[in-house]
């Protein structure tokens, strides 16, 4: 009897010792998966995405609003977030060790899950008067937080039109701070780079009405030529309240990270959950219309996760999953 007894220790022991072990691990069924500001698309399809997650991965995404791409980078090297939403452009800085993580350093501590949609470059003005990015000189401008990935858009877009942060007056604000601040008058235009219909102007467009600048095609092929991460983009007439005409624009990608240290057959069952469901996805997000293995799968300045790598791979779409090349 003494020996059963010892024996069934042993095995609850030995039970609860794999697990502590299984909830250690990176590869557990809850994760915590870093979005953007409340007013962005990020938050918005970030929810729905993590809902999807779940029902058909068995993984607890926890969607969060945070800072954007560069707090998500750095909150996978942290530990902190196992998934995030981070523009194309600042998650090849982070790779790379450029730009937005001069200092910091670089971070191989991600892998590209898929890109999802277009992340739209647009400049708002309730300024009837500024009708080019050229009209930007000498006005109260805010060109997103200090050192994120809107910052650095604004920078590549007024470079490319000869404008230097002295021939503006630079403000540094959030997407929800930039709203208010046309509305009450404390800055005249505002570059917002998220996926277009954008909640924040949707609301502005709405109760106040608003002006999107065109980049036209003189100024988008010289962007192009400067930062080639970078594609033509056309916001479409009736995108916004009052939008009368197609917008001409530039556009980065939104792409999904994973950590590393997440195991390939989860990483895997989180890539069917998004791009096995699309059509369901798009009845829940307008952004889910985008959603397309092609797109999905044309990140070339970082690797993908090997789960994703062999999803893609069933679908006939092959990606670079190697972090030597």
């Amino acid at each position: 009897m003494r020996k059963i007894k010892k024996l069934c220790a042993c095995l609850v022991c030995m039970c609860l010792m794999i697990g502590a072990m299984t909830g250690c691990s990176q590869s557990s069924s809850r994760m915590m998966f870093g979005t953007g500001g409340t007013a962005g698309t990020y938050y918005s399809y970030g929810g729905v995405i993590a809902q999807y997650m779940k029902t058909y991965a068995n993984v607890k995404a926890v969607a969060v609003s945070t800072g954007g791409s560069k707090v998500n980078i750095q909150s996978i090297q942290d530990g902190d977030f196992q998934l995030g939403f981070t523009q194309s452009d600042v998650m090849t800085y982070a790779w790379e060790g450029t730009r937005a993580f001069e200092q910091d350093g670089a971070t191989t501590d991600f892998r590209v899950l898929g890109s999802l949609y277009a992340e739209t470059v647009q400049i708002i003005t309730m300024d009837k008067s500024i009708t080019s990015v050229n009209d930007l000189k000498g006005k109260r401008v805010s060109i997103g937080q200090a050192g994120s990935g809107v910052y650095f858009n604004a920078i590549d877009i007024l470079e490319s039109a000869g404008i230097g942060l002295d021939d503006i007056k630079p403000q540094y604000q959030s997407f929800e701070d930039s709203k208010e601040a046309l509305k009450d008058g404390r800055i005249d235009a505002a570059f917002i780079v998220a996926g277009a219909p954008t909640t924040a102007i949707t609301e502005l467009a709405t109760t106040n009405g608003v002006e999107l600048i065109n980049i036209d095609n003189e100024l988008q092929q010289t962007i192009l030529q400067n930062c080639p991460y970078y594609k033509p983009y056309t916001i479409p007439a009736g995108t916004y309240p009052g939008q009368t005409e197609d917008v001409q624009t530039v556009t980065v990608e939104a792409t999904i990270i994973i950590s590393d240290d997440v195991d390939e057959e989860t990483a895997y069952n989180l890539t069917a959950a998004i791009f096995d469901h699309t059509e369901e996805i798009v009845l829940e997000n307008a952004k889910g219309k985008e959603l397309s293995l092609e797109t999905a799968t044309d990140i070339t300045t970082v690797p993908y996760h090997k789960g994703a790598a062999r999803y893609y791979a069933e679908k006939g779409y092959n990606v670079n999953s190697d972090i030597n090349n």
